[in-house]
């Protein structure tokens, strides 16, 4: 937040998707070491159709600087590993002279490669939106190479988004890191040290109580994730739907309401238009940016954002990384590690 406070990453903040990567423009930075590889992987190439800026991008998929399934590298790659329907793989992406590179190991590394236009936003149209106020018009001029990102997974999104529910961002992220690394399986191929690959569904399911517990994920979260991994099949089915079937669906599961179901779609589907209600900071910042209201609740933030119906979720973000947040005037949400009690 802004303000006399030291500004902080919270989960709303981060939710603008930005991450640096070093050298994305297309050159490496002077000095950096190349990454080395152990051996080659399958290999694709694809041209945008105008800017595109990796860390934009991908940003929103990465859950906290420590993520074991995401890495920026000074060669100016990012790698992510992903739980495909064909198995597990690892991808790594860069971009040089206009032009992303993919190569990828493991079961999963053909499907990674087949998607690998959607996930840098093939399929988003970012001239379909009109700015109507100032701030997001002099945003999106700023980020010309924002497109949204399309997984195509719906799994890989929904499990981190439960465990950040109602907790502070440092909570969330430390769950998400400790359980991956604990009950995930390595990287394949010349992954980044400490890298893996989130759980199967079934191992999920198998993890005993008080291992949910040692990560600081209450009873709450803890069994609304089993409630969804036993039906994970169904929820990846979503993937055939547009963005509000798949949200239908994913409701259906008891503990996952409007809030983490716009925040799976917006990552699975590419959804331009899921708003993220419900949430502790975004009205405040919403109403703030677009009409000085940092009192703003979820009534008044969408209808702020109604000019923008279809667009929505793109007009949020770029608020978001616009920077323009209402200066914090009470203490952050306290953070409660179950883990030590």
């Amino acid at each position: 937040m802004s303000g006399r406070f030291a500004p902080r990453p919270t989960r709303t903040s981060v939710r603008g998707g930005h991450v640096v990567v070093p050298g994305a423009d297309g050159g490496r930075p002077a000095g950096a070491v190349p990454h080395q590889t152990a051996g080659p992987g399958r290999v694709r190439t694809w041209t945008p159709d105008g800017p595109l800026d990796l860390g934009l991008v991908l940003g929103p998929l990465r859950r906290g600087p420590g993520d074991p399934t995401f890495r920026t590298t000074p060669d100016g790659s990012v790698w992510r590993t992903s739980r495909t329907p064909a198995g597990p793989g690892t991808l790594r992406v860069a971009l040089r002279g206009g032009v992303a590179r993919g190569e990828a190991w493991g079961p999963g590394a053909e499907w990674l490669l087949d998607g690998l236009p959607d996930l840098l936003g093939a399929a988003d149209d970012p001239a379909a939106f009109e700015p109507r106020h100032r701030l997001i018009a002099l945003a999106r001029h700023r980020r010309p190479g924002l497109r949204l990102v399309r997984t195509g997974l719906v799994m890989e999104s929904l499990i981190p988004s439960v465990l950040e529910q109602k907790v502070t961002t440092d909570e969330a992220y430390r769950a998400w890191r400790l359980l991956v690394r604990r009950f995930g399986e390595p990287a394949p191929g010349p992954a980044p040290e400490r890298m893996y690959v989130m759980p199967a569904p079934r191992t999920w399911a198998l993890i005993p109580s008080w291992e949910w517990h040692r990560a600081g994920v209450d009873d709450k979260r803890a069994g609304t994730i089993l409630r969804a991994v036993r039906v994970a099949a169904r929820l990846e089915e979503g993937v055939g739907f547009d963005a509000e079937g798949a949200r239908r669906r994913l409701e259906l599961v008891p503990g996952v309401g409007p809030w983490t179901s716009a925040e799976v779609v917006q990552r699975s589907h590419g959804s331009a238009d899921a708003v993220t209600v419900g949430d502790l900071h975004l009205p405040g910042i919403v109403g703030y940016a677009l009409a000085g209201d940092r009192d703003a609740d979820d009534a008044v933030m969408l209808e702020l954002l109604e000019p923008y119906a279809g667009q929505r979720h793109r007009a949020a973000r770029l608020i978001l990384l616009s920077g323009r947040t209402p200066p914090r005037r009470t203490p952050k949400m306290p953070r409660t590690d179950i883990g030590l009690l």
